[in-house]
């Protein structure tokens, strides 16, 4: 399959970037909660209709095409790989070099059909949600609103940082970073509602699906770690930093950088345990482990800054609080992981879609927990 060259912006359509004047407001602006309701405007009632694509509309497996995505009022857009759905052998196998205790039991998993970003999601998609670049070209008219804008609109989004937060490493087509997986969340509420297709972090059960595109080796090229080079930046070819999205091979799926170059959210909690509960309950269907605590949650995928066995197609991470650790804002922030520029994300999409009350839980099962955090920030309490 030949290269379709990395997500990014469409030439022949409207794009602002965020300009040094623009990011000194941001930087100025009051830090206001997630949760003020004051901040955002109510959404209308009702969904928001679909930007028209018909290569995005299926009604079942066989019927499922790739697509680009263009996000209504801007030029950048994305592509969604379709994934039939199947069984496969999650976790990896007791003589698997580089194997931790996590990884297994090894246990059959079936999961449904999905799309998913043929690249992580990339700051030319990302800042239009963190700076509200959307809402800038409309103000400038840069961009004709879309009938989406007033349910994105009232999406709550993140407050400004204190830091670039690429930290110097690139900005176009390459990987958003260093946001924490509530605000990764946030993002795809936000694109769902740009869009009127809805969107969400993959399951650790769909990520690994897709990262082993079929294989059962360590890597979805092998089990030879001399070939990684080929497929992933990693800590050995990085020079420490991440690289613009889909500049290695792709794996057998097509889909690029599932291993190494930023590590990648998904929505499970960590459970060193939860596999032990799958084997002996027998091949489950799209399992997910609800996650109980903000810490640890799963990433996948390794990094530019991991060795290669982090790589793997089993292996997994655990969120920490240390990837907080040099945060500036009082109280921390809910936004951003500034001790983690190895995070980011993918998007994926379900063939079925689930219903509203299922859509919160996917988008905003952390807000009471981080209401919490938050008022006790405040009140010194830890």
């Amino acid at each position: 399959m030949p290269a379709p060259g990395p997500a990014g912006r469409d030439p022949d359509l409207p794009f602002v970037s965020p300009s040094p004047l623009l990011l000194l407001t941001l930087l100025l602006l009051p830090q206001e909660s997630a949760q003020d309701p004051g901040a955002f405007p109510e959404p209308p009632p009702g969904r928001p209709p679909a930007a028209e694509n018909p290569d995005a509309e299926a009604t079942d497996a066989a019927s499922m095409k790739t697509y680009r995505e263009t996000i209504p009022g801007t030029g950048v857009s994305f592509e969604m790989v379709p994934l039939p759905g199947g069984r496969f052998w999650m976790g990896s196998p007791e003589e698997e070099e580089g194997r931790r205790r996590d990884e297994g039991p090894r246990h059959e998993v079936q999961v449904s059909p999905f799309w998913i970003g043929r690249h992580e999601v990339t700051w030319d998609e990302y800042h239009l949600f963190m700076f509200r670049l959307d809402q800038e070209m409309r103000k400038k008219g840069q961009a004709e609103p879309a009938p989406q804008d007033p349910w994105a609109d009232a999406v709550s989004r993140p407050t400004p940082p204190y830091v670039p937060m690429d930290f110097g490493m690139g900005v176009e087509g390459c990987p958003a970073t260093g946001m924490t997986q509530f605000a990764a969340r946030q993002y795809t509420k936000w694109l769902s509602m740009k869009t009127g297709r809805f969107y969400r972090l993959p399951t650790e059960a769909e990520w690994e699906y897709a990262c082993r595109a079929g294989t059962e080796t360590a890597w979805s090229f092998g089990d030879d770690p001399d070939l990684l080079d080929e497929y992933a930046w990693y800590f050995d070819n990085a020079e420490d930093r991440y690289h613009p999205v889909g500049r290695k091979k792709p794996n057998p799926w097509g889909l690029y950088d599932m291993h190494g170059n930023v590590a990648e959210w998904v929505l499970d909690g960590y459970d060193r345990n939860f596999y032990e509960a799958l084997a002996a309950a027998g091949p489950a269907v799209d399992p997910i482990r609800w996650p109980e605590a903000l810490y640890p949650r799963v990433v996948r995928g390794g990094s530019w800054d991991d060795d290669p066995e982090a790589t793997r197609s089993a292996a997994r991470r655990r969120s920490s609080k240390a990837w907080k650790v040099q945060d500036p804002q009082i109280p921390k922030s809910i936004w951003y992981h500034t001790d983690a520029p190895f995070v980011g994300f993918r998007v994926v999409r379900p063939l079925v879609e689930p219903s509203d009350e299922e859509k919160a839980r996917y988008w905003e099962a952390d807000l009471e927990e981080i209401r919490t955090i938050e008022l006790r920030q405040r009140r010194g309490e830890r």
